[in-house]
């Protein structure tokens, strides 16, 4: 009779051999006393077969039913269910018994379909995939037994490819729908739906199952536009971006799968670009459209719209990318400095103008509210010469025409503030600022071009009283203190906020037309005979 002995049965066994399926097995086959007629090992390739079809002797028919796949048996067949009383002639006798040391490497069944098993599926799917779709996956490809014949981890690279449009294995075209990206699955197809009879000629033989463990990475379409998720849009947005608004912002970049590749956070510094002309890809160009100072959102971008097939760095080709971004401030090279006036006393009829001499106190912030500077917490005021460039232009704009006691907020695009290079450690590059200001003190300055004004009757005999010791000669000295007593006693008036020293060289040095330290009668003349001099020349 038949005798079968189970040396190996695996734990797992999911499946077991019925009549009708198609097997692949190793084998050697021997005789009583050993001796080998024959083996499969010998020739380097698997016997394959369909069982219970009468293509093997009835012993090997029924032997090979309910076993599994690396599965191992011995099996002794009596001649009867082998090869009778006539033999093989030349390699199997006369009413032999023949032994056969079976393992079980493969086995399908003609009406088999893909089998998919979902063993990881992340909590959110937005989206799975599609025919047409195009995605970026790792595999591990065995074949039933185990045996690893083919892997994306080992060289460090995903498959990309299109889905359902024939670029695949039928079985893999139709194992990767409906999974979702961070989804881990295991395909297993038949050969039919892969490389069928023939194999592919290298690694994968004919006839052979495969299994597929998939983790998919990336899933976009060609169709596919950008896609936005609003995060956080502040309450109060009185402007949004617009083509041709230069935008500062933070932003961490990741793939589908959530592997950061970039970080404007780890660099401590934002981002800064004009937005719409093309400075970002596409993408960005168009995600950064609308957006709010203070808001928050992802940007999803399709490759074609980032970069594309060969990628960079360390983004992968085809790869979708997804950026969280924070805007931080942003403002148009055609903007001016913007003034809101927040309290205005009823008695307003000195207004501030250059020359004057200002002091106020502010807190200066970027426009999303960091603040920067603040003369409260230094517990004095600023003090400054309207329209002198003792200040950003933008701040001398910004206090044009303000009466004592007022209060406003100025906010100074970087054009007017500090530009592109900002200063070091204290304002970025390309900031807007935001200064709250109110005005404590005005003096009054002199008319544009005067450093020292008489407040009376000028002395017809001027250079004799400034030169003391009438040597027709006046020194730096005698200037200095000719013009302090004036000041003094207010008979004149000096241009307020500047150093009296450097007015007062100024004043000396455009006398001392040659030169020489020393003004003379001939080079002294007052502002309005030089004015007069000139005009008759002309």
């Amino acid at each position: 009779e038949l005798g079968v002995e189970r040396r190996f049965v695996p734990e797992s066994c999911p499946r077991a051999v019925r009549p009708g399926d198609f097997v692949r097995y190793h084998y050697i086959g021997a005789f009583p006393d050993g001796t080998r007629f024959d083996s499969s090992y010998d020739r380097g390739s698997t016997f394959n077969v369909f069982v219970g079809k009468g293509q093997l002797i009835a012993g090997m028919d029924q032997a090979l039913v309910g076993m599994c796949v690396n599965e191992r048996r011995f099996v002794k067949i009596p001649p009867k269910l082998a090869y009778g009383s006539e033999g093989v002639p030349g390699v199997i006798p006369p009413n032999a018994v023949l032994h056969f040391d079976v393992l079980l490497i493969d086995l399908w069944n003609s009406e088999d379909e893909v089998q998919v098993q979902t063993y990881f599926k992340p909590e959110k799917c937005p989206r799975t995939v599609q025919v047409s779709d195009f995605v970026r996956y790792h595999y591990n490809g065995t074949f039933l037994d185990g045996t690893l014949f083919d892997s994306s981890h080992n060289r460090m690279r995903t498959y990309d490819t299109y889905v359902g449009i024939g670029w695949l294995i039928p079985g893999m075209d139709q194992g990767l729908l409906g999974m979702c990206v961070g989804e881990k699955r295991i395909i297993t197809i038949p050969p039919f739906l892969a490389y069928g009879e023939d194999g592919d000629g290298k690694e994968i033989p004919g006839q052979a199952s495969l299994v597929f463990d998939v983790v998919l990475l990336d899933l976009h379409n060609p169709k596919d536009g950008i896609a936005i998720e609003n995060q956080l849009v502040p309450e109060s947005c009185e402007r949004r971006s617009q083509t041709g608004d230069f935008l500062r912002y933070h932003y961490n970049g990741t793939l589908l799968d959530g592997t950061l590749f970039d970080s404007s956070y780890s660099r401590n510094r934002t981002y800064d670009t004009y937005v719409g002309k093309g400075y970002v890809i596409a993408g960005m160009d168009e995600g950064l459209l609308g957006v709010c100072t203070g808001e928050k959102r992802r940007i999803i971008i399709p490759p074609h719209l980032g970069y594309g097939e060969e990628g960079r760095g360390k983004i992968p080709g085809s790869a979708v990318l997804v950026f969280d971004i924070h805007v931080v401030d942003f403002h148009n090279p055609a903007d001016s400095v913007s003034i809101t006036v927040h309290y205005k006393p009823s008695n307003c009829t000195v207004l501030s103008k250059k020359g004057d001499y200002l002091k106020y106190h502010y807190n200066a912030s970027l426009l999303d509210g960091t603040l920067l500077d603040s003369t409260h917490s230094l517990g004095k005021t600023y003090n400054i010469v309207l329209g002198s460039g003792q200040v950003v232009l933008g701040m001398d704009m910004g206090l044009q025409d303000m009466c004592v006691g007022e209060r406003r907020t100025v906010v100074i695009p970087p054009h007017l503030g500090y530009g592109e290079d900002g200063v070091e450690g204290e304002v970025p590059g390309s900031a807007v600022l935001v200064f709250d200001i109110e005005l404590l003190e005005l003096v009054s300055g002199l008319p544009e071009g005067y450093m020292f004004v008489w407040n009376g009757e000028v002395s017809p005999n001027l250079f004799e009283e400034i030169d003391q010791n009438h040597d027709g000669e006046v020194l730096l000295e005698e200037f200095s203190e000719y013009i302090q007593t004036q000041v003094d006693t207010g008979k004149g008036k000096l241009a307020p906020g500047f150093d009296f020293e450097k007015i007062v060289k100024n004043m000396f040095t455009n006398q001392d037309r040659d030169g020489n330290g020393k003004v003379t009668a001939e080079e002294f003349k007052l502002k309005d005979q030089e004015a007069k001099e000139e005009h008759d020349e002309l």
